[in-house]
């Protein structure tokens, strides 16, 4: 559920009308997604939002901030590789560059000083990478815990977590109180971003998580798009 309530904000352009003209939902696994989707809300409802709510009460917003920084820093292995995989050699300097000032004059990651130099994050995932290869995007799949994907996107999970750091962490226990922090702190961020879920919760999520890939990896935003 923490990934469905991240694509819905980083999809700040979906207006109310969210089924968008230009982009294809590819559904016809609905109906068990649907299951896993109301299991993952639960999940939600009764252990991480509480969670994230009681995070949020003790953890003052600076030091949210800076964890935030740091887990976004360690992304940039991720970025670094997919970009380089996807033959761009400047986006691939960009998160080399990135990750290096902000290990360093940044002290670990806590301070993003590469954005105000200028060099901002460019995003990417094994996932983009087939897209940039041409590999179909396959259906739609809301998987447990994990939330919204296509199948494309769901076979680069398990790229992606071996370029990251988190994954490195020894012993296992360390690991698990790594990954938790970085996923309650990031729900905890979206505690306020949960009313810009308007009518049908799953058809909103799945529309908002499919327009966003679509824009990424295209650009072009969808044709009802106000902006």
């Amino acid at each position: 559920m923490l990934q469905i309530l991240t694509a819905v904000l980083l999809t700040g352009f979906i207006s109310h009308s969210y089924a968008a003209k230009g982009v294809s939902f590819d559904d016809p696994w609905e109906n068990v997604n649907r299951s896993i989707f109301g299991f993952n809300d639960w999940v939600d409802t009764h252990a991480l939002k509480p969670a994230a709510q009681g995070y949020d009460k003790i953890t003052p917003k600076p030091i949210q901030s800076l964890v935030s920084n740091f887990f976004s820093n360690l992304g940039e292995l991720r970025n670094a590789v997919n970009s380089l995989l996807q033959l761009k050699p400047v986006d691939t300097l960009t998160a080399v560059g990135r990750f290096g000032l902000n290990s360093t004059i940044g002290m670990l990651g806590l301070l993003d000083v590469a954005s105000p130099l200028g060099i901002e994050r460019r995003y990417q995932d094994f996932g983009l990478t087939l897209a940039h290869w041409n590999v179909p995007s396959g259906p739609y799949v809301v998987m447990p815990l994990l939330g919204p994907r296509t199948v494309r996107s769901g076979v680069g999970i398990v790229p992606d977590s071996m370029v990251s750091p988190k994954q490195m962490v020894e012993p296992m226990s360390d690991r698990i109180i790594a990954n938790g922090l970085d996923i309650v702190n990031t729900r905890a961020a979206l505690l306020t971003s949960e009313d810009l879920i308007v009518g049908d919760r799953y058809s909103f999520i799945r529309d908002a998580y499919l327009q966003r890939r679509n824009y990424i990896i295209t650009g072009e935003l969808p044709e009802d798009d106000d902006f």
